[in-house]
């Protein structure tokens, strides 16, 4: 039985297109010869052209296999592009009951100018590898020779796969530009494809229905002919810019211009309509049917005895989840593997104390619907895999537990060290999730928090006449804060985190450091006591000592410094940062001039910023509040926060001014 991939569908720009004669072994000087990408000069290559052609060939065993031939020209511009000479496709090996993919490069060729002649160094054998990336899929990787600045190097590719439910994706933007792609496709009338547009971009795309023929041998060995008509696709378009690498970006993938093909239905003659649209009720029951999936969400009977000496005579559901969680957490050990399906199986996972994905989280599940809790998987793409918005199977590769408790819903994940009730690791927090019960019923499950994380920072301080800090520093932060401060600091012993502190913040002098929950209590906030004493966090000029409000917490640079963007921003979680601070200022000064207060808030209070400074007497009391309460921002917003981040660096770097009296 063939997979089902069902995908949602963008809108397309169709026009008639003409193609234009790109061919392979056509290179010439006045390519060899451009220093320089005449649109991008920034470029350190070009792809010249990016040709692809997936057609169906028939054959009596396999019946239709689809054919996807791919022909690339790069152009190499500078010494940071020969990474382009080596060149990685991966193709599935992973069928239960279909052959595997086939992959084979050819005219594979780098071109150098020398002495006012074109020379050509093909590809032999030697240049080509094969890896076994895992049991599903492998790669194959070539090494182009002779290449260096001022190259061009064209290599082709064939793919021949009997999965014809979902093709290859079709990538249209890369980190360099793209001066032109074009992308035919010759489907038979059996198959009924969606074409889908992932992107920002509009192409030019157009489609005819022509005759097609099969020659194929039959049974008895006979030449046979199967006719039908057949549709014909073209998709291209031209000086596709570079997608450029941006700061607050979960998956580049998400955004990056590709064509997709959705088989939406088959009809064959003389046979019923087949219909592979597929429904998340659908994608429930499928799932739940796999042994490795069902069958082992229904082990409850070897984890009786342990749930009851993990519980005891406990009667608080809350305080029961809490207990399993903790020990399954304690007890088992993530093998490293994403995945929704088991391996080896939870009973043999939980006797090694060692597991993929789906056999800890399954283990949590089974023994928290021992201890009477109602529990069920939630289905996950990891930020690194996408993100699958239609119906699918093959779209995920982790799984989670969602509980219910008192009419709240608790996730879980136990295969991280630090992750705690409704605390997922950073990779999970990918838009959205989906519960599936074995009644095939589903339901979407938001996994970006909607709590703020929060930093919230107090600092007690004073300043000599000679512009020394002493002072006090309390630190607290929870939830995400609190799981990716321990996530970043797991292997680093105090004394080297505090060097590594005391460098980012101007060679501070931090003393007397005490830190809690740190390494342990991960469902408890993380805080940290400190004094600091410093000499850099001020100037001295004349009878006048200058000093940042914001002392060593002031933020000096803009993350966002392009001028335009292209993908959207995403913060990851909500979060606040919250600082307090008290400065006491010397004898015999007083305050000349204060930065001025600010409260800067966009649309539906996304982002609030708030920046306050009050002199009593001898005391400077400041704070500044950081909200950020959307985790995606669209790229049409962008302006705006370059905006805000702005004002935020100018109001925390006008500088405090005392003269002495």
């Amino acid at each position: 039985m063939r997979s089902t991939l069902v995908v949602v569908a963008f809108l397309c720009f169709f026009a008639n297109v003409k193609a234009q004669n790109y061919e392979l072994g056509k290179v010439t000087i006045a390519e060899l010869q451009e220093k320089t990408h005449p649109k991008d000069s920034a470029a350190p290559a070009a792809i010249l052209f990016k040709k692809a052609r997936t057609y169906f060939t028939y054959n009596k065993s396999s019946g239709f296999v689809a054919n996807h031939v791919y022909e690339f020209k790069i152009k190499i511009y500078k010494k940071d592009g020969l990474s382009w000479a080596n060149q990685k496709v991966r193709f599935y090996v992973g069928y239960e009951n279909m052959n595997r993919d086939v992959l084979e490069f050819s005219n594979s060729i780098t071109y150098n100018l020398e002495n006012a002649s074109i020379v050509k160094t093909k590809l032999d054998g030697q240049g080509t590898f094969k890896n076994n990336i895992n049991k599903y899929w492998s790669e194959k990787t070539i090494t182009m020779p002779n290449v260096k600045v001022g190259s061009v190097i064209e290599f082709k590719y064939v793919l021949k796969s009997e999965n014809i439910v979902h093709f290859p994706d079709f990538k249209i933007q890369y980190e360099i530009p793209v001066n032109y792609f074009e992308y035919k496709t010759e489907l038979p009338e059996f198959y009924i494809y969606k074409p889908i547009l992932i992107g920002f971009l509009q192409i030019k795309t157009n489609s005819e229905l022509v005759n097609g023929t099969q020659t194929f041998e039959n049974q008895y060995s006979q030449t046979t002919r199967l006719s039908y008509k057949q549709i014909n696709g073209l998709y291209s378009g031209n000086d596709i810019p570079a997608l450029l690498e941006e700061p607050y970006v979960d998956n580049p993938d998400n955004y990056t211009a590709t064509i997709q093909h959705e088989l939406e239905r088959v009809r064959m003659p003389e046979m019923p309509v087949k219909d592979y649209a597929m429904t998340w009720e659908g994608v429930a029951k499928t799932i739940y049917k796999d042994e490795k999936f069902g069958k082992e969400l229904d082990q409850k009977t070897f984890f009786i005895e342990d749930v009851k000496s993990v519980i005891g005579d406990i009667e608080s559901k809350s305080e029961r989840l809490d207990l399993i969680f903790k020990f399954v957490q304690n007890k088992m050990n993530w093998d490293e593997k994403n995945d929704y399906y088991t391996d080896k199986g939870v009973v043999k996972a939980y006797k090694d104390q060692t597991g993929n994905v789906a056999e800890i989280n399954f283990i949590l599940i089974n023994m928290l619907r021992v201890a009477g809790i109602e529990v069920n998987p939630v289905l996950v793409s990891t930020i690194q895999n996408g993100m699958p918005v239609y119906p699918t199977r093959t779209g995920f590769n982790y799984v989670i537990a969602a509980a219910q408790i008192d009419g709240k819903q608790i996730l879980l994940d136990a295969t991280h060290k630090f992750t705690t009730p409704n605390i997922l690791p950073l990779n999970v927090l990918n838009w959205t999730g989906r519960l599936v019960k074995q009644d095939g019923t589903s339901q979407e499950i938001n996994l970006v928090p909607t709590n703020l994380s929060k930093e919230n920072i107090t600092l007690l301080a004073t300043i000599d006449n000679l512009g020394k800090l002493n002072g006090k520093v309390r630190i607290q932060k929870t939830d995400y804060d609190a799981y990716r401060f321990r996530v970043d600091y797991a292997n680093t012993n105090e004394e080297n985190y505090l060097e590594k502190l005391e460098a980012r913040w101007g060679n501070l002098k931090i003393s007397n450091y005490v830190g809690e929950n740190k390494k342990s209590n991960y469902d408890k906030n993380i805080l940290e006591n400190f004094d600091f004493a410093s000499a850099n966090l001020s100037d001295v000029i004349g009878d006048k000592i200058y000093i940042n409000p914001m002392l060593f917490f002031t933020n000096t640079k803009n993350p966002f410094t392009q001028e335009n963007r292209q993908m959207p921003i995403c913060f990851g979680y909500p979060t606040q940062e919250k600082y307090n601070i008290n400065l006491e200022i010397p004898e015999g000064y007083v305050v000349e001039t204060i930065p001025k207060p600010i409260h800067i808030a966009v649309e539906d209070n996304g982002i609030i910023y708030k920046f306050n400074i009050v002199n009593q007497a001898n005391k400077i009391q400041i704070s500044c509040l950081k909200e950020i309460n959307t985790s995606v921002f669209a790229a049409g917003q962008y302006s705006v926060l370059k905006e805000i981040f702005q004002k935020m660096i100018v109001s925390q770097t006008e500088k405090i001014v005392l003269k002495k009296i």
